[in-house]
């Protein structure tokens, strides 16, 4: 089984969904620090004049330490209807603009003040147009009995034992954190997957790339981005 972990991300760029996609099974970390100026409440699309503008779901008020898990956005709704504001000069020129738009909407309107619910839901959302198999658990649900974690990249190696997986697959990025051989020693290959990089059209904007899955969306049939993610792969 392929296990892949990570804490669940605000409309992630596509080589998030590139891993979810490559995984048997995937595990929302949820448990993490909130970081301030992360992806957990924001992320990046294009910029109706140049370059690109932040997406953000602000948040209450919280202590420096608390969890993903128990952070919560603002209770107003102004700020749903200024992400969609956003997204308004996709219109006309981004073929699946309406699709897109509309799958968002959706999602915002739900009934949660869970910043961790939100983005779980948007990225089943988005597995589902894009047609990814996304089987997940919850790390604070799981309710494992795990030895004590002294670094950071002990975490993935001692869940991945607990459930059982024999490969756990990580973006090259956190590849300092992992010991190669701690994992062989327990029978578990260590994969660090290289994301995808691709291009497509943009038609009345200069090409950004690694926006958010929403800009990819935009000006991507479904059919079109996984025949993207197998291209890359080749």
């Amino acid at each position: 089984m392929k296990l892949g972990i990570m804490q669940p991300y605000f409309a992630p760029y596509p080589g998030y969904f590139d891993l979810i996609r490559q995984c048997d099974e995937w595990i929302v970390f949820d448990t993490a620090q909130y970081i301030r100026h992360g992806w957990v409440n924001r992320n990046r699309i294009l910029h109706p004049s140049t370059g690109w503008q932040y997406v953000i779901v602000p948040l209450q008020k919280q202590a420096r330490e608390t969890a993903i898990k128990d952070t919560r956005v603002a209770g107003d709704n102004m700020w749903r209807a200024r992400i969609l504001g956003q997204l308004q000069h996709y219109r006309g020129k981004a073929p699946y603009f309406r699709e897109v738009v509309e799958l968002l909407r959706q999602v915002l309107a739900e009934n949660t003040t869970s910043l961790a619910q939100l983005n779980i839901l948007l990225l089943q959302r988005c597995c589902e147009r894009l047609g990814i198999r996304f089987s997940f658990r919850i790390f604070s649900e799981m309710k494992l009995s795990l030895p004590e974690i002294s670094e950071p990249g002990q975490w993935a190696l001692e869940i991945s034992a607990a459930v059982g997986a024999k490969e756990y697959i990580n973006p090259p990025g956190g590849r300092e954190l992992f010991n190669p051989d701690a994992f062989a020693v327990r029978g578990i290959t260590l994969t660090m997957q290289q994301p995808p990089s691709f291009r497509y059209e943009t038609p009345g904007y200069e090409f950004v790339p690694d926006l958010s899955i929403l800009d990819a969306m935009m000006w991507n049939s479904p059919e079109t981005i996984s025949d993207l993610f197998r291209q890359s792969r080749d």
